[in-house]
């Protein structure tokens, strides 16, 4: 509270701590990219038997966040990649680079490079510096893989209670909800993990995971996926936007245009698209299917219960042919689909 004061009156200037937060991302063999942030702050610490009152101080330190702008940053990758890089006025620093190394040769089997980003400004005795270097990952797909699969967070694989009155499930959910306490919806981990490993059962196909929350929820939702023992894919977030905000908005809606990256990057490779029926996805996902139709094999889009929500979706793929439509009512179905269409063993 004492920062926030300062911050509001401007007299905030010196740092107490250093945290440089890396993202889980994506890239190729002769791209990386890599996205973070850097704060004035903590890391969260989530623990599974904390008291609502720690759970909702934990909500409370996601969004106030201190970022530090204009910070000088390094990435180091094997020794083989040095870049420089600036942190911009939110405190996140993007590496986005052509490089001739070819870094597929430095991943794991399943396509995961380690990378070291160093914070390089000057600090001040007092200043703590959170994990110098942080160590981030980012995923160079298998050039094996049979194909990858794009999946919304959620309602689709985490229930949030986006179509509920006036949304307070999503907010109880969200904000007053221990990351180790949500459930993933039945089924949903062993589909995805069954998808990963493809016909070949050798877990090379990515999994690309997206979301319209904000980064500030990063850290919660990677705990999440990783407890539930979902298979590791980059995270994909978008810009906490607030009532004041003045910035233009994208043309494109965040999920369609990380959806298109992704198809831009792997040009070769074809993909799943699985999303809900409750928000946009279906016709996001349909969109994208009439653009790139040999590229989407097949949309997964798990039944909300919502009336007006499936009547509108259900209008929008009972006349579409051009790939493959399924409305699930649960994971078995999906993953009966899956099996049928020789995508899964």
């Amino acid at each position: 509270m004492r920062k926030r004061f300062k911050k509001v009156l401007g007299r905030y200037k010196n740092l107490d701590q250093v945290y440089v937060l890396p993202y889980r991302s994506y890239g190729t063999y002769s791209h990386l990219y890599v996205k973070g942030r850097v704060l004035d702050n903590e890391p969260l610490h989530i623990v599974k038997d904390q008291s609502i009152w720690k759970t909702i101080k934990n909500t409370w330190k996601q969004f106030d966040s201190f970022e530090i702008p204009d910070a000088k940053m390094q990435l180091i990758l094997r020794d083989k990649v040095n870049l420089p890089g600036t942190t911009d006025d939110e405190g996140y620093f993007l590496f986005d680079k052509t490089i001739e190394e070819n870094l597929a040769e430095h991943a794991t089997k399943e396509g995961w490079l380690e990378y070291e980003v160093y914070f390089k400004n000057e600090l001040d005795p007092k200043t703590e510096i959170i994990d110098d270097p942080a160590v981030g990952e980012f995923l160079v797909p298998n050039v094996d893989a049979e194909y990858g699969v794009i999946s919304d967070i959620d309602d689709t694989i985490l229930q949030t209670g986006v179509t509920s009155f006036l949304k307070l499930r999503l907010l109880k959910n969200s904000l007053l909800t221990n990351a180790y306490a949500r459930i993933p919806f039945k089924g949903a981990p062993d589909l995805y993990k069954k998808l990963h490993k493809g016909i070949t059962g050798e877990s090379k196909n990515p999994i690309f995971y997206l979301s319209n929350s904000p980064w500030n929820l990063y850290e919660y939702l990677k705990l999440f996926l990783d407890h539930n023992g979902f298979p590791k894919g980059p995270i994909l977030l978008r810009d906490f936007v607030t009532p004041f905000d003045r910035t233009l908005k994208p043309e494109k809606p965040h999920k369609q245009k990380e959806i298109t990256n992704i198809l831009k990057t792997y040009p070769d490779m074809k993909f799943i698209l699985i999303g809900d029926s409750g928000e946009h996805d279906a016709s996001i996902y349909t969109d994208i299917a009439a653009q790139y139709s040999d590229r989407i094999m097949a949309i997964y889009l798990r039944s909300v219960k919502h009336k007006k929500q499936m009547e509108r979706v259900r209008s929008l793929i009972d006349n579409f042919d051009t790939v493959p439509v399924l409305l699930a009512e649960n994971s078995n179905e999906a993953e009966e689909h899956a099996r049928e269409n020789g995508f899964i063993q």
